[in-house]
């Protein structure tokens, strides 16, 4: 039985790794042009001792002590056959799905085995020889692997010291394989990604890893319209279109064309400075406890939005947003959702069509909540994360701190490349266990607190802007400082929206000073952008640009409710009960009111709209022939 754990590791670790091989070979024009042979196999050795410690985990930990009995090992070597075929029939599968589908087999993998009788009919007319010999190649590793897994011999009996002992490292390497790492977050897809082409993001996994990850993540696909009640599509995206105030240009889609209202000779950098956990209860410029000086000033030379909403409770819904202008679902954000992590519309997938240069900053791990992954897949070219800093001044629990964060920011901004840049930068310090280094501020009562990390965040905030004012990318860079989301999120009503209420501000180049206090969205902040920048645009987004009309609504998703607030009227969605609508008065007075049965279709439509456009893949951009003649190509 140890004999067969052994042979399973070394004939498993061949296996994967020669496919890995010859599927590099033959996409070496892509991979020689994104960083060569050391990321893909560097990365694909740890995913493979991931799936591998799962596969042998335990025959490993119990073989000291039943490996002397023939049951046990008879019992081994089937199990090890049936992972041994798995391995090899995902393999054998990979280069026609990468054909097909140009990334590894995947959720539709398991999707298609829903239609038997289509799929084997399409495949056997379609696709005959390439049938017959991957059921010859699949009889030939069944053969091999009977060889090699299917004649075990029963173990010496050990001494129980000695069973003791094997037993506990076995435990102990098996975890630490299958964990991948012994930082925060255990291994995922994100861990290996290393490029902003998503295939080849998928080539340091195995195709049984993947379709497993596939699999597993599926459980955060939920449909609203099971949760809260269907809709006629057509009628859904009508609702939705109509207060978006767009035209489509396509059916069953929210494409459109936006005109920006700023015209410019060249359009403007744009930096989004996205602060964690700085709900608007700590900014003084929002009625808040006074403890951001920094942003308050800031906020007199900008376009100060005082009724901004974040659209969830996480900083994942809050990226979504931001980047991809995406509103909220009862389903996890977009960013940890399989089917999103290529070909889904970011800010990123736009503006490189517009030769800009896409970077994301983020002080901490950024294959953490699949951030890596998500934002290499969709546009984004650089990344900057904890590995990349070098002698940073501080290094707490999340990561460095927001002042080596903006360094790098001011760093990159003062050497720009020849084309205009889109950089994402997101903050870490302000998350417990409240940790940021001494000498910046003076703490108030215990230094590990809330109140004590939003100060540190703000005095960084305002080092950073200081320099960036002084510099010469100032004229050119229009930059959004925002909240992911509040901290501490919770209260007794069924949507606490005074736990919603964010800071936004948007400043730089010619931007003047303005108070806002039109009711806004996350949401709205992104085609804004675009306008402020001089960036005509054809995208799915459905927020409003706020250079205009627009503002006087926003959504949230606040576990399994949904808030739909439009000026002082909020309405409520729960998980199958009727609709609820209250008259919403900061900060924390809601008066129930009759249903307005029109408000109520409209919540519904935008609830139900995210989950449509994700399961649809109709929230992206259109391939341009570039784009399909570089995809041709490889």
């Amino acid at each position: 039985m140890r004999q067969l754990v052994i042979l399973f590791i070394v004939s498993s670790l061949l296996l994967l790794t020669l496919s890995r091989g010859l599927l590099t070979a033959w996409q070496w024009r892509r991979v020689s042009s994104a960083g060569g042979l050391l990321p893909v196999f560097k990365g694909g050795l740890r995913i493979d001792a991931h799936q591998i410690a799962i596969c042998v985990g335990m025959p490993a930990v119990l073989a000291p002590w039943l490996g002397h009995m023939p049951w046990a090992v008879a019992i081994t070597g089937w199990w090890m056959m049936l992972c041994w075929m798995l391995f090899v029939l995902l393999e054998l599968s990979t280069p026609q799905f990468i054909i097909e589908y140009d990334t590894r087999p995947n959720k539709l993998y398991v999707e298609y085995l829903r239609h038997p009788n289509e799929v084997f009919g399409m495949l056997w007319k379609g696709y005959k020889g390439l049938l017959i010999g991957a059921a010859l190649a699949l009889a030939a590793f069944a053969l091999l692997g009977h060889v090699l897994f299917g004649n075990g011999v029963p173990d010496r009996p050990l001494p129980w010291w000695q069973a003791s002992l094997m037993s506990v490292a076995a435990l102990a390497i098996s975890f630490i394989a299958i964990r991948g790492t012994l930082s925060h977050r255990p291994i995922n897809p994100s861990t290996v990604a290393y490029c902003g082409d998503s295939m080849l993001n998928t080539l340091p996994l195995n195709s049984f890893y993947n379709v497993c990850y596939a699999i597993y993540s599926m459980k955060n696909e939920r449909s609203a319209a099971d949760v809260y009640g269907g809709m006629d599509t057509d009628e859904m995206l009508a609702v939705v279109c109509e207060q978006a105030g767009i035209a489509p240009a396509q059916p069953k889609s929210t494409l459109h064309q936006q005109t920006a209202t700023a015209r410019r000779a060249e359009p403007l950098n744009i930096v989004l400075i996205v602060q964690e956990s700085l709900g608007a209860q700590y900014v003084g410029a929002l009625g808040g406890a006074n403890l951001t000086p920094c942003f308050d000033a800031l906020a007199k030379i900008g376009w100060n939005f005082t009724r901004a909403y974040a659209t969830g409770t996480r900083s994942v819904r809050g990226l979504e947003a931001v980047s991809a202008g995406f509103p909220p679902t009862i389903s996890d954000a977009v960013l940890r959702l399989p089917g999103a992590q290529s070909n889904f519309f970011t800010l990123a997938q736009l503006l490189t069509q517009r030769d800009y240069r896409s970077r994301f900053i983020y002080g901490g791990e950024a294959h953490f909540d699949n951030m890596k992954s998500f934002f290499l897949g969709n546009g984004f070219t650089e990344l900057h994360d904890r590995p990349t800093f070098k002698n940073p001044k501080f290094v707490g629990t999340w990561g460095v701190s927001d002042e080596d964060m903006f360094d790098r920011l001011h760093d990159l901004l003062s050497a720009p490349p020849d084309q205009p840049t889109l950089t994402l930068a997101f903050s870490v310090s302000n998350h417990s266990p409240w940790e940021y280094p001494e000498g910046r501020i003076e703490p108030v009562g215990d230094p590990a607190t809330v109140e004590n990390t939003v100060r540190y965040a703000d005095w960084a905030l305002g080092r950073f802007f200081e320099q960036a004012r002084q510099s010469d990318y100032w004229k050119d860079t229009v930059f959004l400082v925002v909240a992911d989301h509040d901290s501490r999120v919770g209260g007794a009503s069924l949507v606490p929206l005074r736990h919603f209420h964010i800071p936004a501000l948007i400043l730089g180049a010619d931007i003047a000073p303005r108070r806002d206090e039109r009711l806004i969205s996350q949401i709205d902040l992104a085609p804004t952008l675009l306008s402020v920048a001089g960036i005509d645009a054809l995208h799915p987004m459905i927020g409003h640009d706020l250079t205009g009309a627009g503002g006087g609504r926003a959504m949230m998703q606040y576990g399994e409710n949904y808030g739909y607030l439009k000026h002082d009227q909020l309405l409520v969605l729960e998980p199958h009960k009727a609709a609820r609508q209250f008259r919403y008065s900061a900060p924390d007075k809601y008066e129930p009111t009759v249903l307005d049965t029109t408000l109520a279709h409209e919540a519904l439509a935008h609830a139900l709209w995210p989950s449509w456009a994700y399961q649809e893949g109709a929230y992206s951009l259109p391939r341009t022939p570039a784009r399909n003649a570089a995809q041709a190509a490889t």
